[in-house]
């Protein structure tokens, strides 16, 4: 049976600590007792754990010896401030098929009133990433940054920078990669809804990024985000 995994809240030496929301699931809806066994994560790594100590507010356990998991591949997914509702729809799927980091950005077609509230959802979108990142049993969530101006989410680093622009007719995301082998960290920029206007576009190009797309329908952007990485992931499998 595939044990349940967690990602502890503190770590210290050969003990791990779930607290609060993390600790009430386990005990009151769990019914967790002293002796079962869990995966816990710790920042680096997984270990088998066994339950020492259980209160309502705080489990505790004793880390036992690592289990393996594959190395990821770092994947940062760019993605433009949109309707709150669907983008956290967006953020949870991203962490489910394996995104590392993402970076909230404000575009020109970005609506004001979001990119206005948008700071004030970061701790949201903090634990609806380590929520997912349990369920999906990943070593640990993906980064969310505070949200970025569009000019410094461009300078950001990557082996392979592609930004996915719905006037790209000629290159595809997958022939991209394809034709990249070095592919340590990938970053991808994903436009609002309405997609990117052309001075943005300008922007990357001229920052070095790759303009590609995902085909010929016109997605939504919580839609273009799955999609993409799903490709990714894909072609990194291949």
């Amino acid at each position: 049976m595939t044990r349940r995994r967690w990602i502890a809240d503190e770590v210290a030496g050969t003990r791990a600590v779930l607290l609060g929301a993390h600790a009430d699931h386990l005990s009151r809806v769990l019914r967790v007792r002293v002796g079962q066994e869990f995966d816990i994560t710790t920042g680096n790594e997984v270990r088998r754990s066994r339950v020492t100590a259980v209160a309502q507010d705080r489990v505790e356990f004793e880390l036992g010896d690592a289990v393996s998991v594959p190395l990821a591949v770092q994947v940062t997914v760019v993605l433009s401030v949109f309707k709150f509702d669907r983008m956290e729809w967006a953020i949870e799927k991203c962490t489910e098929l394996g995104a590392t980091r993402i970076v909230p950005v404000v575009a020109r077609r970005t609506e004001t009133h979001l990119a206005a509230a948008a700071a004030k959802r970061v701790d949201r979108w903090r634990r609806i990433v380590l929520q997912a990142a349990e369920q999906s049993r990943r070593v640990s969530p993906p980064e969310i940054s505070d949200p970025l101006k569009l000019k410094d989410a461009a300078a950001l680093p990557g082996s392979l920078r592609v930004v996915l622009s719905e006037s790209e007719t000629s290159v595809m995301l997958k022939g991209v990669l394809q034709s990249h082998p070095d592919r340590r960290d990938i970053v991808l920029a994903l436009g609002p809804e309405g997609g990117w206007v052309a001075d943005e576009l300008e922007m990357f190009q001229e920052a070095g990024w790759i303009s590609a797309s995902l085909g010929n329908t016109i997605l939504r952007a919580e839609t273009a985000a799955i999609a993409s990485l799903a490709v990714v992931f894909a072609e990194l499998q291949a």
